[in-house]
């Protein structure tokens, strides 16, 4: 996507912004280091939208903060804002050290860094998506009726049948004349947190359980596919080439934050608007960004999330983690873990 960089909205001095977790204005950074590769990688898989400079600044200035007062104490999206921040400075060696014995201004740059890989990531991602998903529209070997240009978005969304009724809120009916109509002129505004027919398998829902299917489709299967681990892996066995974004940063299993940033990168792309922006009303993004996270970081949805993260990482990196494949019936190792099981019930109700 082609959003709002990151750009300091403080001066050179730890005075803490508004919310880092929303992106900043725009700023072209001009170096190219490891810093921008990891924001690369970190934008995609760990938080997207988000002003770099400003979530270190804050950070910094927060580790201080705590040693008075829990991290509990803070609202939500403060304490959103600061694990986004640990992440950070736990996924690069060193780097917290050198933001807390550097200056003010080192700060800054390397907030700069990161932001450049993760809106460059970001821009890369739309461009290749703009007309990759027009392969997945239809079965294959169909024709898209009407066709749709690769470079000219302004016939998709609600403009046209196929993408409008994939971007049709849930719960309401595509195939209704009047909520078509209204759809598309605009009648009927959707925001962010209205979540298209897209995100579902087969795109069914079903408002008596809104979990089932949800962020199980193909075309986000697709999308996932295409960014992670290559575009040629789309229509191939599941298998992060040497070339893709998954193998080069070791990345064995999709995460919440994947997730929410292809069903946003999906969304966008099929959308009829041709720039992104965080204040564009029409499409949304960022509020729909995070209500996807919203709902996967919810304590109360553990369950359903542990099975939907489980689902992605089976289809996506089949062979990345012991722990997730089931175990072969009979096997040595099925016997161990049986017997283990014995042990642990027998020690619990004091038996022998």
């Amino acid at each position: 996507m082609s959003d709002d960089e990151n750009h300091p909205s403080v001066e050179p001095s730890r005075k803490r912004s508004a919310s880092a977790l929303h992106s900043g204005p725009r700023k072209k950074a001009t170096s190219s280091n490891p810093l921008v590769l990891h924001g690369r990688h970190f934008g995609r898989t760990v938080f997207a939208l988000c002003n770099y400079p400003a979530l270190l600044t804050a950070g910094i200035l927060r580790l201080e903060e705590l040693q008075d007062s829990p991290i509990e104490n803070y609202p939500a999206d403060v304490r959103r804002e600061h694990r986004v921040f640990l992440e950070l400075v736990d996924s690069y060696p060193g780097l917290l050290d050198r933001l807390t014995n550097g200056e003010d201004e080192d700060i800054i740059h390397v907030g700069e860094l990161m932001g450049k890989g993760a809106s460059g990531a970001r821009g890369d991602d739309t461009k290749t998506l703009k007309s990759a998903v027009l392969e997945w529209l239809v079965p294959r070997g169909q024709a898209l009726i009407p066709p749709l240009s690769r470079n000219i978005k302004s016939d998709r969304g609600f403009n046209h049948e196929v993408t409008g009724a994939l971007l049709c809120p849930a719960g309401l009916d595509w195939s209704n004349v009047e909520t078509k109509q209204n759809l598309k002129s605009g009648e009927t505004a959707v925001r962010g947190d209205q979540w298209p027919m897209f995100l579902y398998a087969g795109y069914v829902y079903d408002p008596e359980d809104p979990w089932t299917g949800l962020l199980r489709s193909e075309i986000l299967i697709f999308g996932f596919k295409h960014v992670f681990t290559s575009p040629s892996s789309v229509d191939r066995e599941p298998k992060a080439t040497r070339s893709g974004n998954a193998y080069l940063h070791g990345m064995k299993s999709v995460t919440k934050v994947s997730l929410a940033y292809i069903a946003t990168q999906v969304r966008f792309s099929l959308s009829s608007s041709s720039v992104f922006s965080r204040t564009d009303t029409v499409t949304d993004s960022e509020n729909f960004y995070h209500s996807i996270l919203d709902l996967l970081e919810d304590p109360d949805e553990s369950q359903e999330v542990v099975d939907l993260m489980t689902w992605w990482t089976r289809r996506i990196f089949p062979n990345s983690s012991s722990s997730q494949r089931c175990i072969s019936k009979n096997s040595a190792l099925s016997k161990i873990r049986e017997k283990r099981a014995i042990l642990q019930e027998r020690s619990a109700t004091g038996t022998t």
